[in-house]
C-alpha cells in the first residue's frame, strides 16, 4: 500500500478553518486578501493568517497559502511586501507551510524571498505530462497539484517519472471548470472581472439565447432538452466511490474545491472522506464503500455529480451538466458551542434518559418536532427528533428562530463543540 495520502479542505474563513480540520482534513488552503484565485470568499488579513496558520499548527495540521493570480507589472510591489509580511521569520509557528503559486514570476519571488518556503505549482498551471512536472520540479516545486484534465493513468505516468520526494496533489471533489485548468477569459469579456487574477463570475454558470443576425429583438432558446441547454456548465466531481483506486494511484494529497462553500459543506465532505479513506488504511482488502458516505454528500450545495477525467478522456467525455443550478444542501440547524453540566442553568438536569443538555449556536430555524441530524467527526449523520429546547436562561422554547441564536436542545448522543445539527428526513 502507498503512503496514506493527505486530506486537503477549503478554508474561505475561520470558521470553515475549524469546521475542515476538526472533521478530519490534514490540511487546509486558504488565501490573504489579495492574489489569491477567490477573491469573493472572506478570506484572511495579515492577522487572520498568522491566527489561522497558529490555530492549525496547533492541532498538528497544516495551513497552504494560495498565491495563484497572474499579476501585472504594477502588482509586483505590493506581492513583494505581502510575502515579506507573512513569510518573515522563516521557522515561525504562524507561517504557513507551503505558498500556492501558479506563474513563474511569483515563483521566483517566492525562493528569492522565503528560500525556506515549500513551493507547490498550482493547478492553474496546467500540468499534464511528466515533462512539464519534471520542468517545474528544476524550479524548485515541492508539489504539483495536476490539472483536472488528467486520468489515474497518465497521473500514474507522471508519478513514475518523478523522484519519490516529490509529491502530487489532485482535486478529489468539488466544482470544476470547463475551461482547460481554470484558464479562462470569459468572464473578463463579459464583465470585466478577470477569472485568472481571482474575480471570475462564473459566466459559464449562466443560460444563453442565439440571436439571428436579421431578428436582434427575438433571442432564440438553445434547445437540446426541456429543461434547456447548459454547453458551458461542468459538473462537480465526487470521487468516493473509487477510493481505492485513488489511495493506490500516487497522488499524495487528496484536494476538496469549495473555499465559497459554507462551513457545513467544509464539515461534511471533509468528514466523508476522512472516513472512506480510513477504512480503506484499516480493511485493505477487505475494504467495503458504504453507501452513506454518497448519501452524506448529497447533502451539500452541489450540482449534479460525476467522477470529473479520472476514468474518462476529457476529449471525449465533457463532463457537462444537464440541469441548471445546485442541489441545495440541507438545513444546517446549529453548531455545539459547549457542553459543561457546570454551566447549564440549575433548573435543568444535564443527563437524563432523553440524552444531555448542550448549548448550541443558531444557523437556520429549529423547531420543538423536527427531524433532525447530529454530525460528529468519524461518523455518519444519526436521526432523532427535537424534543426539547430552552432558552440561555433555561426557559422552555417552541423554537430558536433568530440568527445566531444561542439555545440548549437535549441531543441523545454524546456532544462535543464543533458538533453539528443538522435537517434529517421527514
Amino acid at each position: 500500500m502507498n503512503p496514506v495520502p493527505e486530506l486537503l479542505a477549503p478554508a474561505g474563513n475561520f470558521e470553515k478553518l475549524k469546521a475542515a480540520l476538526r472533521f478530519g482534513a490534514d490540511a487546509v488552503y486558504l488565501a490573504g486578501k489579495a492574489f489569491g484565485m477567490r477573491s469573493a470568499a472572506d478570506n484572511f488579513d495579515d492577522d487572520e493568517l498568522r491566527s489561522a496558520v497558529q490555530y492549525a499548527h496547533h492541532m498538528g495540521k497544516k495551513v497552504y497559502l494560495t498565491v495563484n493570480t497572474m499579476p501585472r507589472a504594477h502588482e509586483y510591489a505590493p506581492l513583494r511586501e505581502f510575502l515579506m509580511r507573512v513569510g518573515i521569520p522563516a521557522g515561525s509557528d504562524s507561517v504557513p507551510d507551503a505558498m500556492i503559486v501558479a506563474d513563474l514570476g511569483v515563483m521566483t519571488m517566492v525562493r528569492e524571498l522565503l528560500p525556506q518556503m515549500e513551493i507547490h505549482v498550482s493547478t492553474q498551471a496546467g500540468i499534464c505530462s511528466p515533462a512539464t512536472a519534471k520542468a517545474f520540479v528544476a524550479l524548485g516545486a515541492k508539489r504539483l497539484v495536476l490539472a483536472r484534465e488528467l486520468n489515474l493513468e497518465e497521473i500514474r505516468l507522471i508519478r513514475v517519472a518523478l523522484p519519490d520526494e516529490i509529491e502530487l496533489e489532485a482535486f478529489v471533489h468539488g466544482s470544476m471548470c470547463v475551461s482547460y485548468s481554470g484558464r479562462c477569459m470569459l468572464s473578463n469579456e463579459l464583465t470585466g472581472r478577470d477569472g485568472n487574477r481571482g474575480m471570475c463570475a462564473q459566466p459559464c454558470r449562466w443560460n444563453y439565447t442565439l440571436v439571428e443576425e436579421k431578428r436582434p429583438d427575438v433571442p432564440l432558446p438553445i434547445e437540446t432538452s426541456n429543461l434547456g441547454t447548459f454547453i458551458l456548465s461542468s459538473k462537480d466531481m465526487c470521487m468516493i466511490e473509487h477510493i481505492p483506486a485513488l489511495m493506490e494511484s500516487g497522488i499524495s494529497s487528496f484536494k476538496i474545491e469549495g473555499r465559497m462553500k459554507s462551513a457545513y459543506y467544509a464539515a461534511v465532505v471533509s468528514n466523508t472522506y476522512r472516513m472512506a479513506m480510513d477504512a480503506y488504511v484499516r480493511d485493505g482488502e477487505q475494504y467495503a464503500y458504504d453507501p452513506r458516505w454518497y448519501e452524506e454528500l448529497q447533502s451539500v450545495s452541489h450540482r449534479e455529480y460525476c467522477t470529473g477525467y479520472f476514468l474518462d478522456d476529457c476529449r471525449e467525455n465533457s463532463q457537462l451538466a444537464s440541469s441548471v443550478g445546485y442541489l441545495r444542501e440541507k438545513a444546517y440547524f446549529a453548531t455545539a458551542l459547549e457542553y459543561d453540566k457546570d454551566a447549564l442553568p440549575a433548573a435543568l438536569p444535564a443527563v437524563t434518559e432523553h440524552g444531555v443538555l448542550a448549548l448550541f449556536g443558531q444557523k437556520n430555524k429549529i423547531s420543538i418536532g423536527d427531524a433532525a441530524e447530529f454530525l460528529t467527526p468519524g461518523e455518519i449523520g444519526k436521526a432523532f427528533t427535537v424534543t426539547e429546547l430552552y432558552s440561555e436562561d433555561g426557559e422552555p422554547i417552541p423554537s430558536a428562530p433568530h440568527p445566531h441564536q444561542r439555545f440548549f436542545a437535549r441531543i441523545p448522543f454524546p456532544v462535543t463543540p464543533g458538533d453539528i445539527l443538522r435537517a434529517g428526513r421527514e
